[in-house]
């Protein structure tokens, strides 16, 4: 099997959040890729309820302190990192005061969805591509995890496609049941228009609804996981159907479960 350089965009990985399905995935599947070999980074959104300190996350200083503009606004990208010992894996935040200083993730004390979620992702998705473009590192494939991670294959493919470090990297996405119920901004396609992604089927974002957002961004990519039994197989269909490679649910506790990964990362090329 072949070794490959992957880039794991990811909305939640233990122990930094609670253990949930996908945040235990991302975490174990990081480890169990370089322990085969491979060669990774791992990137997620530095929330406000992640404790520093605890954790020992420290501020990487030539990586830090570019400006990305959103919606015609400066926001300063700080990036740092912490270490997972048992697993030896780094793990590289994104942190922006205005974005991800409030101690919650996606949602308020009341269960209610941020109004500029929209924005947050956006801001995450091209802060991991600047940041693996400092890095000077060419990965072989991004896999993007849950859909606070979702737009960055948009901009892979839109913005960052002639960039000798993405220009010929493939792209995966894994569904799980972490769906958001409220569309996302009405604003969100003059938004990333805005930002170069112009695309044929673009309008269907007018209405920034959990399933348009991925009916969109599965155009772009090369192959969809389902990283839960609760996936809705409507996705998983239409993927198909439009000559993406799929890899089912399976269950973690199956033998040879992480090789499932690995036989898929080799299949796209």
């Amino acid at each position: 099997m072949a070794k490959h350089k992957i880039l794991y965009i990811c909305q939640q990985i233990m122990p930094y959040l609670p253990e949930t399905e996908e945040s235990k995935l991302c975490r174990e599947l990081s480890q169990a890729m370089q322990e085969r070999g491979n060669e990774i980074r791992t990137f997620m959104p530095r929330y406000g309820c992640i404790n520093e300190r605890r954790n020992q996350l420290h501020e990487v200083i030539r990586l830090s302190g570019m400006n990305l503009i959103i919606d015609d606004d400066d926001h300063q990208l700080i990036i740092k990192v912490a270490s997972i010992p048992s697993a030896r894996i780094q793990i590289y935040f994104i942190d922006n005061e205005d974005f991800f200083s409030r101690r919650a993730v996606v949602t308020d004390e009341n269960g209610a969805e941020f109004e500029d979620n929209d924005e947050r992702m956006v801001f995450f998705a091209r802060g991991v591509l600047e940041t693996v473009k400092k890095l000077r590192w060419t990965p072989d494939v991004v896999h993007c995890h849950g859909w606070f991670s979702s737009i960055a294959p948009l901009y892979l493919r839109k913005v960052f496609n002639n960039d000798p470090i993405f220009r010929d990297v493939k792209i995966v996405t894994s569904l799980y049941e972490d769906r958001f119920e409220k569309p996302l901004s009405s604003q969100l396609r003059s938004k990333i228009e805005g930002e170069g992604i112009v695309d044929e089927n673009i309008s269907i974002i007018d209405n920034p609804s959990y399933e348009n957002l991925y009916r969109f961004v599965m155009s772009q990519v090369d192959g969809v996981i389902a990283g839960s039994a609760a996936v809705d197989a409507k996705f998983l269909d239409e993927a198909r159907a439009a000559g993406k490679k799929v890899l089912d649910y399976v269950s973690p506790e199956q033998d040879g479960f992480y090789d499932n990964y690995t036989r898929f990362y080799d299949e796209l090329f």
